[in-house]
């Protein structure tokens, strides 16, 4: 693995060498700025490029817009340290095309660094395997009416067209390369679309600024899971990073718990655990869709929701950033219908309309 590391620290800069040139199938370089960095790509293409923000002469967003736009997009993990304002930075890094971000503080680096080694280097080899396209630009933002959420002045919705006799629950799991698909899926969703429940691997504070960000975007509510939420129709609920999120049934609604607990498949929030407790919860009445990601994390749950009744969609490998969590989950038999990423929000709406095929 060829990585380079883009940052103005000479302190991360020597730390990150030592830690990923322990294995001797690694080679590291390292560049003060990205303008050092373009000059070292040219003359060698690394597998992936672990990159800060705040850095001279050129900040490390628009190297990254740079590198995405680019005919061969290399993986780019962004390590930064990422504080209040700092988090609006991170999602828009990962909008960009970062494969992953992770924070790192402003005192003590060297130390955070050695104490996340194994989980630091397992993210930089994970995104070495990534298959990245050019980045399409995403689209403006709609205007939204101060009073979209305004529950308490405006009139109650109608009942829901999707919902006949009981409610439907859609379960999304997503990880690399997730937060674009949870965009164009969720942009696409009518304001009558089925509840939706989300796992996105993601570290817990870009989690409410991610579920905020689109919530603009959206004609459906999108808002940061708590515990005691309703799933209901014209509504999408993140799970907040670092605690899972389960589903339960309350009479013949349904709500969710944002709870701690030990990782399951590697990951907390996990998709296996949400997908797990919608099969339970819901059965026939859900529908589980599985987008790009590394890993395995989900397979096993969409298999149980499948099993229990529910309809169950997979990304196709053409449009995933990193097919192996759908890959998984195909392979699993835990998957009905396969689709590329522009197919899904209509298909997703026909199986809770209609169910299984």
């Amino acid at each position: 693995m060829n990585v380079l590391v883009v940052d103005d620290s000479a302190v991360v800069r020597q730390a990150l060498t030592m830690l990923l040139s322990g294995s001797r199938h690694n080679r590291v370089a390292v560049a003060a700025d990205p303008v050092i960095a373009a000059d070292k790509i040219r003359l060698s293409r690394p597998d992936v490029i672990v990159l800060d923000i705040e850095m001279p002469r050129l900040d490390g967003l628009s190297f990254l817009r740079t590198i995405m736009a680019s005919a061969d997009p290399i993986p780019v993990v962004v390590c930064s340290s990422l504080a209040g304002s700092g988090t609006e930075v991170a999602l828009q890094a990962l909008e960009e095309g970062a494969v992953a971000v992770m924070e790192k503080p402003r005192l003590g680096i060297r130390e955070f660094l050695h104490e996340h080694s194994r989980r630091l280097v397992e993210t930089i080899t994970e995104a070495a395997q990534t298959r990245l396209r050019p980045r399409r630009r995403p689209a403006p933002a709609r205007e939204v009416s101060p009073l979209r959420n305004a529950d308490a002045v405006l009139p109650p919705r109608p009942a829901a067209t999707l919902t006949r006799t009981t409610e439907k629950v859609v379960a999304i799991g997503a990880s690399t390369g997730g937060t674009e698909a949870l965009r164009e899926i969720l942009e696409a969703m009518p304001p009558d679309a089925p509840g939706i429940v989300v796992v996105q691997h993601m570290p817990e504070i870009f989690t409410r600024a991610f579920a905020d960000r689109l919530n603009g975007l959206c004609r459906i509510e999108v808002k940061e899971a708590e515990s005691g939420d309703r799933v209901h129709a014209g509504r999408a609920l993140i799970a907040p990073g670092n605690r899972h999120l389960l589903v339960r049934r309350n009479g013949a609604q349904y709500c969710v718990d944002a709870v701690d607990g030990p990782a399951v498949s590697r990951h907390r929030p996990s998709v296996d655990v949400l997908f797990r407790s919608v099969a339970q919860a819901a059965g026939p009445n859900a529908v589980g869709v599985i987008l790009t990601g590394m890993g395995r994390d989900g397979a096993d749950g969409l298999r149980e929701m499948k099993n229990l009744g529910a309809a169950t969609i997979a990304q196709d490998e053409a449009t995933c950033i990193v097919f192996g969590m759908p890959k998984e989950a195909i392979a699993l038999g835990a998957v009905d219908d396969v689709a590329p990423l522009g197919r899904i929000p209509a298909l997703l709406i026909e199986r809770a309309t209609r169910g299984r095929r």
